[in-house]
């Protein structure tokens, strides 16, 4: 049982707390509120992923880490970023992948997955359209959860799936030749370790 002083106690704390909160609340004013709507509308909606400010925010620490200036950036920026998508786009697995483990973070050398389509939150006027790879991956889940499909049929389009990732793969080995000619050797290196570069 609590004693008459313990209860008084808890009292006096719980005025005193609802005191600070409301203070809190008006010194936040309008400003504030705003922030908890858009916290709110983010909570609700899921995360609102923007492709195009991830990839530049990515593109600055890249930067930041290679310790290039800004008219070095100028040259190695466009090459890198030719590199970075499409070692995304050719890395990148299905639905199924993701299940039993696969890469295919967003942003990463990975790739979200499934025909790459928009995320929570994501427009599709704010996604690239989506590749070859990704219409061939997409293509062959769709068949795969249908039952009455032929061996034929799925034979038809992992050749397709197989055949645009060995296209990826030229154009990906490519971009990496181009890059490389712009680059120190510890850049270079440092590309390496990061897993753009081979």
């Amino acid at each position: 049982m609590f004693s008459r002083k313990m209860i008084i106690g808890f009292v006096i704390a719980g005025i005193f707390s609802m005191f600070l909160i409301g203070q809190l609340q008006s010194q936040q004013g309008p400003a504030g509120n705003a922030d908890r709507a858009r916290g709110q509308g983010r909570g609700q909606g899921g995360m609102r992923f923007d492709p195009a400010q991830m990839q530049q925010r990515m593109m600055d620490r890249l930067k930041e880490n290679l310790a290039v200036k800004d008219e070095e950036w100028k040259i190695i920026e466009p090459r890198l970023t030719a590199v970075v998508t499409l070692s995304r786009d050719v890395n990148s697995r299905g639905m199924r992948g993701f299940a039993m483990g696969g890469r295919g973070v967003p942003g990463g050398p990975g790739g979200r997955g499934r025909g790459q389509g928009p995320g929570a939150g994501e427009t599709a006027a704010s996604s690239p359209p989506p590749s070859e790879i990704q219409k061939s991956t997409a293509a062959l889940e769709t068949i795969l959860e249908k039952e009455s499909t032929t061996p034929d049929e799925i034979k038809k389009t992992l050749t397709a799936l197989r055949t645009a990732r060995e296209k990826g793969k030229q154009k990906l080995d490519k971009a990496k030749e181009n890059l490389r000619k712009v680059l120190t050797v510890r850049q270079e290196a440092q590309l390496v370790l990061m897993g753009y570069l081979d």
